[in-house]
């Protein structure tokens, strides 16, 4: 998955916690074409047999649910960039509700036309690590960005494919399982910023009320 210090230990130790392949040949080619991937960017249908740790020199792994519930698009934004750079993340390692909550952050910015930064996602998101994958909490004093997150992702690790590693035009590092210090920040409640983020949620959630969703 990645080159660097002690990077094949960590590969095999993925290898054996990972569950081979278990999604179809006909779901993985609905996915490359409803999502038009050129076939330039080389994406690959596992092997029987294969795990998310068994990428080809010179791919990644991506996960279905990315795309079908983090609604993640390849070419990814440069937020999207950012935010592997800033956490140090090999993209692999993040859990699919890590990837709801990045991408729900990005949208509701960019639906107040508010610019999406580091700064700004740390805000309201606290990163953690559980049994050797990445992903981001509410942090408790800030106000609740995603109302309804998934409670489940029924067999995401079986679900994966192969891609060109330069999709992704940025350099990735696999991390090892460690604890993730809790931060402290100050909730900017008085900058427009997030007050525009604030009205956002709640012009959301009334939508949610009046659907039936939340």
């Amino acid at each position: 998955m990645s080159t660097g210090e002690n990077q094949e230990d960590l590969v095999e130790e993925m290898s054996t916690a990972l569950p081979p392949l278990e999604w179809s040949r006909a779901a993985f080619d609905g996915l490359i074409r409803n999502l038009k991937f050129p076939e330039s960017w080389g994406a690959l249908y596992p092997e029987e047999g294969q795990t998310a740790a068994n990428a080809p020199t010179g791919y990644i792994t991506l996960f279905w649910d990315f795309f079908c519930k983090g609604n993640i698009r390849l070419p990814v934004t440069r937020f999207f960039l950012e935010i592997l750079e800033f956490y140090n993340l090999h993209i692999p390692q993040l859990h699919p509700i890590g990837m709801v909550r990045v991408r729900h952050f990005e949208f509701v910015c960019r639906t107040m036309y508010v610019e999406p930064t580091i700064s700004r996602f740390r805000v309201f998101h606290q990163m953690h690590c559980t049994q050797g994958f990445y992903s981001f909490v509410q942090r408790a004093s800030a106000k609740k960005i995603l109302q309804q997150p998934p409670k489940s992702f029924h067999d995401w690790k079986q679900k994966f494919f192969f891609i060109k590693a330069g999709i992704i035009p940025v350099r990735m590092v696999l991390r090892g399982k460690e604890d993730v210090p809790i931060e402290t920040l100050q909730t900017p409640v008085d900058e427009n910023w997030y007050q525009d983020l604030r009205m956002c949620l709640i012009l959301l959630y009334q939508r949610e009320l009046l659907l039936g969703l939340a």
